[in-house]
């Protein structure tokens, strides 16, 4: 192995100890307690040291996001080709998309509730980001009607789907209910059985 190699892959290492270390630390505490110091400290590095990795907290968090979306695309996966049927299908991605919500409220916050520097629904979105919307892509295409735009449509879901983990996670909408809205949700976004 060259030099030039070992630098690489200590420096993808790095790279990958930074961000988990962010995800970790904004889960336990915050996003708040997220700081380029407190991350130093963390991964036992300089801040120098950090910012030759990252520019500051917000491309931490850009990267954390990606690394969310990879994570929640891998779930919506086992979700979707678990179920049987189109209507299981979206109703299994449902489930699994809100308690990923609920579940990582700070890495979803990172993907989806805080400003970051990611191209959403354009070609230039990472891999991550178009996999996950894949996901819930192909659990709508089955109920679209003829001629109607899966992606318009996708948003939409993705869109209701926001909406539920959002508020039920500020408390506007009672969490005991989750499980209905869920299913009225699906019930109403499609009459294919």
């Amino acid at each position: 192995m060259s030099i030039q190699t070992r630098r690489e892959r200590e420096r993808a290492d790095r790279e990958r100890l930074i961000v988990t270390a962010a995800r970790e630390l904004a889960e336990a505490e915050g996003w708040d307690a997220v700081t380029t110091r407190r991350l130093a400290a963390e991964i036992e590095y300089s801040q120098p040291v950090l910012y030759s990795h990252f520019k500051g907290k917000d491309a931490i968090m850009t990267a954390v996001a990606v690394q969310g979306c990879a994570d929640l695309a891998e779930e919506l996966r086992v979700a979707r080709t678990a179920a049987k049927g189109s209507r299981e299908s979206l109703a299994a991605v449902g489930g699994a998309y809100t308690s990923f919500g609920h579940r990582r409220p700070a890495l979803y916050d990172a993907m989806f509730t805080h400003a970051v520097d990611l191209p959403f629904a354009t070609p230039e979105a990472p891999e991550p980001l178009q996999a996950a919307f894949g996901e819930l892509a192909q659990a709508v295409e089955p109920i679209a009607a003829k001629g109607e735009d899966v992606g318009l449509l996708t948003e939409t879901y993705w869109a209701g789907l926001h909406g539920l983990v959002t508020l039920m996670r500020s408390g506007r909408l009672p969490e005991e209910a989750h499980e209905q809205r869920l299913a009225l949700l699906i019930a109403h976004f499609t009459t294919t059985p």
